[in-house]
């Protein structure tokens, strides 16, 4: 008798979906670069990227990771919350990346997780940010967003006051399941953004909770049919294309930093900043040619 062929589902790809090069080479190259970033625009001192999206996506937990990579440890500058239903962050604060003893020309800011119905951040909330009409230390208040009547309200917000790149974080093990109300919430935020020009990306964080294959070795990620299956659903729901999804496994549990989780993280970090910086030099030619020209993912 003849033998049959299986009939489980295919978990794997014969080959990788999107090429990466795993070597602690190309890792400390893409660190490198990264720390000798130049902005199109000088004057602009920093840019700035907003990371918002569903509760408990991981979005404190990228900017830690990211500054983990940067300081050679684990080291925690952004409070996370251990996993609940109700966001952890309150305010609306700046962390920088530290690099040794001073800091890259790069801000992150993540806000209040979105939740379904009327609860957690508001969208306009996340669009006044945008604009750079929120305050430092801003307290955001889940019933209302602040207007332009309130005395905490920026008027006048500098060019570094706004953002240069919307990032959408969200959990590859929960993307299946975002209530309709925070997907509709999100795709406001992404409307707005891009009326703006404002660059936009996807970080996809938990991939080792979403694949098996993935838990047991980070270098799966892109030959893992669960993980592409979840960016092709990604997409879909909140309107980034493939191409700008970016897959990082955050640090949570490690106590030591992993070769192949920083090269997602730099990935991430690396295609975010460019966005970003991409971004401002169309401001910049805009200005000089008397008139505005900005760009739109």
């Amino acid at each position: 008798m003849g033998g049959k062929e299986s009939t489980l589902p295919k978990t794997e790809f014969d080959s990788p979906w999107r090429d990466q090069n795993w070597d602690k080479q190309e890792r400390d190259t893409m660190v490198a670069a990264l720390r000798n970033f130049k902005l199109s625009d000088p004057d602009m001192g920093q840019l700035r990227c907003l990371l918002y999206g569903p509760v408990g996506a991981g979005k404190s937990s990228f900017v830690n990771s990211v500054n983990n990579v940067f300081q050679g440890r684990v080291a925690h500058n952004a409070l996370v919350a251990a996993a609940s239903g109700t966001s952890f962050t309150k305010t609306y604060n700046t962390h920088y990346i530290k690099d040794g003893d001073k800091r890259l020309p790069f801000a992150f800011n993540d806000v209040m997780g979105l939740e379904a119905q009327e609860k957690g951040m508001q969208p306009e909330d996340i669009i006044n940010a945008l604009k750079g009409h929120l305050p430092e230390g801003y307290k955001f208040n889940p019933c209302s967003a602040l207007t332009d009547e309130s005395g905490e309200y920026n008027k006048k917000p500098r060019s570094s006051d706004k953002v240069h790149c919307l990032v959408s974080v969200v959990a590859a093990d929960k993307i299946s399941l975002m209530s309709n109300d925070v997907i509709v919430k999100m795709r406001k935020v992404r409307e707005k953004a891009s009326e703006l020009g404002i660059a936009q990306v996807v970080v996809m964080t938990m991939p080792d909770k979403a694949c098996p294959l993935v838990e047991m070795d980070v270098k799966k990620m892109y030959t893992s049919w669960a993980i592409k299956d979840k960016m092709l659903i990604c997409s879909n729901e909140v309107g980034i294309p493939v191409n700008c999804i970016l897959p990082v496994k955050n640090y949570h549990e490690e106590v030591m930093l992993d070769n192949d989780m920083d090269i997602l993280i730099l990935n991430a970090m690396t295609q975010i900043m460019n966005f970003a910086n991409d971004y401002i030099w169309n401001l910049q030619q805009g200005k000089e040619n008397g008139g505005c020209h900005v760009c739109c993912i």
